[in-house]
């Protein structure tokens, strides 16, 4: 069953996992041809009762796939690729990372000089199809950015970008999915404060929170110019709207992309210096 698979998935964790099932949900590719790996093969288990390929090694799922897919975390990005390098072809392979911090340059003087590398910054959203994807390679016309770009279009939607710009798609999107549900905790908060019962509350507020993202992925409109539709002068909205300004909400958002931005930048440069850490 492995030897055919066309693609391993190498850290087949929470991300690696939803990339795998959201490829087999969609039919592009049978479960069986998806070879996956992790440090605890045991946590495996799971998948493979679902049909899932479960290689015995990284050296394994190497051999058995065209696309290696790499999700596992920066702290163990150098030991698999050392791991992997001796079975790398880099006539035949390619990597997809989504290893945070981890340069193109950085994983191609880890393996071999050649190897198309495609980086790529999904979200957790990826586990119901609503990901936002960041994808990068140092030549657009590379065919395996297309390839990461099918990969990931199974999983929700992909937006190619210059590869000094995934750290800071790391913070907007894989970091910003954070910043948005504590939005929605603290909206359900102030629900239940004007009386909902916290299911209830909760309930609302994310489904405020989808009909706002879907009017500006729909209607393709700015943000502000909805907002206007719904204040009204000395209305309910805008005197909400001047408090949550008054005590910094935009200004409180934007910090926190720009400090996860920051941090970002720093993981694997971080991990490599301080392995201990």
């Amino acid at each position: 069953m492995g030897q055919h698979a066309k693609l391993a998935v190498l850290g087949a964790g929470n991300i690696g996992a939803a990339i795998a099932r959201g490829l087999a949900r969609t039919g592009t590719h049978r479960a069986a041809d998806l070879l996956l790996t992790r440090s605890n093969p045991e946590s495996l288990r799971e998948l493979g009762a679902e049909g899932f390929g479960v290689a015995e090694s990284n050296t394994a799922a190497v051999r058995g796939a065209d696309t290696l897919l790499i999700a596992v975390q920066p702290q163990q990005l150098d030991e698999l690729l050392d791991e992997i390098r001796p079975a790398l072809d880099p006539g035949r392979h390619s990597i997809i990372s989504v290893v945070s911090g981890a340069s193109i340059a950085a994983i191609r003087a880890r393996t071999h000089p050649t190897l198309r590398v495609v980086r790529a910054m999904p979200n957790v959203a990826i586990a119901v199809g609503r990901s936002m994807t960041c994808l990068a390679a140092d030549d657009r016309r590379d065919p395996s950015l297309e390839r990461a770009r099918e990969i990931f279009a199974t999983v929700g939607t992909t937006l190619v970008i210059d590869e000094d710009q995934i750290v800071p798609a790391t913070a907007l999107c894989a970091c910003g999915i954070a910043f948005f549900l504590r939005a929605v905790r603290a909206a359900s908060q102030g629900g239940i404060e004007i009386g909902f019962h916290p299911e209830e509350a909760l309930a609302m507020a994310s489904q405020v929170a989808l009909g706002a993202a879907t009017l500006m992925l729909e209607l393709g409109r700015h943000p502000e110019r909805e907002i206007d539709t719904v204040t009204t002068p000395r209305g309910c909205t805008i005197s909400g709207l001047n408090e949550l300004e008054h005590r910094g909400f935009s200004s409180a958002m934007i910090k926190g992309i720009l400090i996860s931005a920051k941090k970002a930048g720093q993981l694997y440069s971080q991990e490599r210096s301080s392995p201990e850490s």
